[in-house]
């Protein structure tokens, strides 16, 4: 690859990500204390604290921006960490709709919704037009990025060393770190997930690899929820421990479903289209995950107390549906 392509490489991860950033905070603008009071109000049930889970994050198309939310709530004190985790769950089945929008080629259209928002957002009086103009033209800068960064990985197709990396990868304990790594580094699985499917599509890159990678994936986006904790308290750590355990977990599962069964068979067998066997695959491993640890919550909440204990300053700090003072209480 020539400089030229790399530039338009990064170029196009730059507006994929500013496009997936604007569209989130538009989002969110445009909901304003709505979103608080769905989580707040909504969240009283497993079932409907998934439900709300997958909603808001579809929405605003990443869970990383969803559980950051959650970290600020509980920073707020505005929800305990059991209805914490039945959102995550559910806010990583809501960020399968990006992969699911990249295999149907949305992107074909994206010009028109970047140039409508942007007519909107320059020429309408009304602030919630402006809102919707700025949502539009983050949801066509996305995908215009995308496209950028497709035609950017046209010269890969004939690098030897980008065809050896990938043969390198076709081991999966590799694949599944080197996903897991990259998605860490430019801190969105939606980004990660679409330059997948780009270099599937080109026929870069094998399904059979492309599904380990999706695992390491579904692991390198909990480090903006990691990073996101920092700076509270121990209580918004626990989600970014949970997020952390659920995905590596759910990762080890599918590991044994695709070594044991003809999973990766079963999905190729759904489409011919490369982009959509990885999206499949993904929503796949997201419902699966969530549905096979949902009826454990209560375990998971014990192992994350012992990971995390919980301090006596901490004592009263809930609201009061928060969870009992001591760590091997809360089970209900």
């Amino acid at each position: 690859m020539e400089i030229s392509n790399w530039l338009s490489l990064a170029g196009g991860l730059a507006l994929f990500l500013f496009g997936m950033t604007v569209l989130s905070d538009s989002l969110e603008e445009a909901a304003g204390s709505k979103l608080k009071d769905i989580l707040e109000k909504l969240t009283n049930s497993k079932l409907k604290a998934v439900l709300v889970g997958i909603g808001v994050t579809a929405a605003l198309q990443s869970s990383s921006a969803m559980t950051v939310m959650l970290i600020g709530f509980m920073n707020a004190g505005l929800m305990n960490l059991q209805r914490c985790i039945w959102v995550v769950m559910g806010s990583n089945i809501g960020t399968t709709i990006t992969a699911q929008m990249i295999a149907i080629n949305v992107g074909a259209i994206a010009p028109v919704f970047a140039v409508v928002g942007v007519f909107m957002h320059m020429f309408a009086s009304k602030k919630k037009t402006k809102t919707i103009g700025t949502l539009l033209t983050g949801f066509g800068v996305l995908f215009m990025g995308l496209s950028m960064m497709s035609d950017a990985m046209e010269p890969l197709q004939k690098s030897k060393a980008f065809l050896h990396l990938m043969t390198t990868l076709s081991n999966p304990l590799l694949a599944i770190a080197f996903a897991a790594a990259f998605t860490a580094l430019i801190q969105s699985s939606g980004a990660a997930i679409g330059i997948l499917q780009t270099l599937a599509m080109k026929g870069l890159i094998p399904f059979h690899t492309a599904a380990f990678m999706v695992c390491g994936l579904n692991i390198g986006t909990c480090i903006t929820a990691v990073l996101a904790s920092m700076s509270g308290d121990r209580r918004p750590k626990r989600i970014a421990a949970f997020h952390v355990l659920f995905n590596c977990i759910g990762t080890l599962i599918f590991v044994g479903i695709i070594a044991f069964t003809p999973i990766l068979s079963i999905v190729q067998s759904f489409s011919v289209n490369a982009a959509s066997q990885i999206a499949n695959f993904h929503t796949i491993f997201n419902i699966g995950t969530t549905f096979l640890l949902l009826p454990f919550d209560k375990i998971l909440l014990k192992v994350i107390y012992k990971i995390i204990p919980e301090r006596s300053e901490e004592a009263g700090a809930y609201v009061t549906d928060a969870l009992p003072r001591t760590s091997a209480s809360f089970i209900e």
